[in-house]
Formats: C-alpha cells, sequence, structure tokens
C-alpha cells in the first residue's frame, strides 16, 4: 500500500497482509510480472509499492547474487515486515520507506522497475509513472499490473459487507480495486516519454483456501479492519457466510477456484 489515508495499515495487519493478501492474492501474479519484465542475472532492479516484498523477492530470486533489488514502500509497517522475513536466494534488497512520488534514487540508475498493483494507490499517478521513467537507464524496462475489475472475490466480500454492515464499509473495501483503464494506464506511460507501450490482459486462476474464513482473515488485513473486528460475533459469521454462499460455485475442495484479470503494461526507455 503506498498512500496515506485511508491505505495505510499499521500492527498487526502488515504481518496479516503477508500472510493473506501477498501469499494468496497478490503471490500469483508476482512470477507474471517478474516475466513480463524480462530481468537478466545482475541487474538492478526497483520494486515500487512493493508491501512486504513478494515481488521484490521473486525478482531477487531471478536476479542471482550479481544482480540487486530496491523496495520501496510508504507504508512503515510493510517495510518493517519485508525486513523481518528471511531473505531469498538471490540477489540482495534493500527496503526503503520512500513514496513513489519521490524515489530519492539518482537518474538512470535502474535496468528494471516494477510495480504490482500500486498505481491505483498514488495521488499523483502522472508523477509516479515519470518518476519511474527518470530512473531507468537507457532500454530499461518497466511491467507494472492493475486490476482490470472489482473481481470475483472482492465483489462477493463486498457484496457482504454492504449486507451485513453497511455500503460505506463495503466501498471502503472495494476502493482498491479502483484502478486506471487500460487506456489511462497506455496514456500515462506514453506521455511520461515511455516507448514500445503494450497493455495486455493476463489471466489465471486463484485458489484460496476454506472461504468464509479466509474472508474475515482477509478483512483483517484491509483498512476496513477495524469496523470489521468492532462488529459482533454473530455479525462477523454471516460476512463469512455470505461470501462463501457467493462463491459456491467455485467450490474446489475445501476452497474455491476462480478466474482472475489484471492488465499488465510494459515499456521500455528509447
Amino acid at each position: 500500500m503506498s498512500r496515506p489515508d485511508p491505505w495505510q495499515l499499521t500492527g498487526d495487519a502488515a504481518e496479516l497482509y503477508e500472510r493473506y493478501v501477498a501469499r494468496y492474492i497478490l503471490g500469483p501474479w508476482a512470477p507474471l510480472l517478474v516475466d513480463a519484465a524480462r530481468l537478466a542475472p545482475g541487474e538492478r532492479v526497483l520494486d515500487i509499492a512493493c508491501g512486504t516484498g513478494i515481488v521484490a523477492r521473486t525478482a531477487a530470486e531471478r536476479l542471482g547474487p550479481s544482480g540487486h533489488v530496491i523496495g520501496i514502500d510508504l507504508n512503515a509497517d510493510m517495510i518493517r515486515v519485508a525486513r523481518s522475513l528471511p531473505p531469498p536466494v538471490g540477489a540482495p534488497i534493500e527496503w526503503f520507506e520512500r513514496s513513489a512520488l519521490d524515489l530519492g534514487l539518482g537518474d538512470t540508475s535502474v535496468d528494471a522497475v516494477l510495480c504490482q498493483q500500486g498505481l491505483q494507490f498514488f495521488p499523483d499517478r502522472a508523477r509516479a509513472m515519470w518518476e519511474m521513467r527518470r530512473v531507468l537507464r537507457r532500454g530499461g524496462r518497466l511491467a507494472l499490473s492493475v486490476w482490470k475489475d472489482i473481481g470475483v472475490y472482492n465483489n462477493a466480500v463486498g457484496a457482504a459487507l454492504a449486507r451485513v454492515l453497511d455500503a460505506d464499509t463495503a466501498t471502503r473495501f472495494c476502493a482498491s480495486r479502483q484502478a486506471p483503464t487500460q487506456d489511462e494506464v497506455r496514456r500515462l506511460a506514453i506521455e511520461a516519454g515511455f516507448a514500445v507501450v503494450d497493455v495486455r490482459v493476463s489471466r489465471q486462476e486463484i485458489r484460496l483456501p476454506r472461504i468464509d474464513r479466509f474472508a474475515l482473515d482477509h478483512l483483517a488485513a484491509t483498512p476496513v479492519a477495524a469496523v470489521v473486528a468492532a462488529t459482533e460475533p454473530e455479525a462477523r459469521r454471516r460476512i463469512g457466510e455470505s461470501v462463501g454462499e457467493q462463491l459456491q460455485r467455485f467450490a474446489d475442495g475445501d476452497g474455491v477456484v476462480y478466474p482472475e484479470e489484471t492488465y499488465v503494461l510494459t515499456a521500455e526507455v528509447a
């Protein structure tokens, strides 16, 4: 997460984010984004809005010991958790608490920039894209993803929150999926000076464990955590039950498997 309130997570929420969001919701997409960046051993790579570091660690494994990864996020607790996790086998990683609008790195100082599901949180998307362009060397690559839509799972959780709690809580939960359109992402990259700009839809099946429990665990790692925690146990049970009922058609064993789509932008510095 990379923006002050209402996006900041604090305390235990960052640990829960790593346990549930990074592992189940974002983790499956990390290798695809790293593939899109065409990383080569020994390169210097920047991961913006790194969260607890799932993309940065994936990149480090690809780069090998001669490479270098920098992870940047505005949220201090995300960076704290990222630093606490075992380092991957591969490139060393540096973690910094910084804004996507002011990366604090030199011009043309990295070979590739990665940004997984961060652009929608930035208060000035054009400036963030310009910063990405500024730090890339000639021939450097950008690989960036934003959600295509609210998605099957988030839509179910939002509907459950609206039904059991209120529409405002549902809207706040779903806000992270209010991402730029395909055309807007392309325009931002072109206006920032990128070349060879391409935006494609990437699809895959996402697997979640027992969904009524997972939904409540996941909610504890979001900006609506306090609201959900303050409700009666029966209300929380109904939220989980509602999500499970809506996703019954995706049932697979004890969990669910559902389709997800994201836009992946790739671009280069000429």
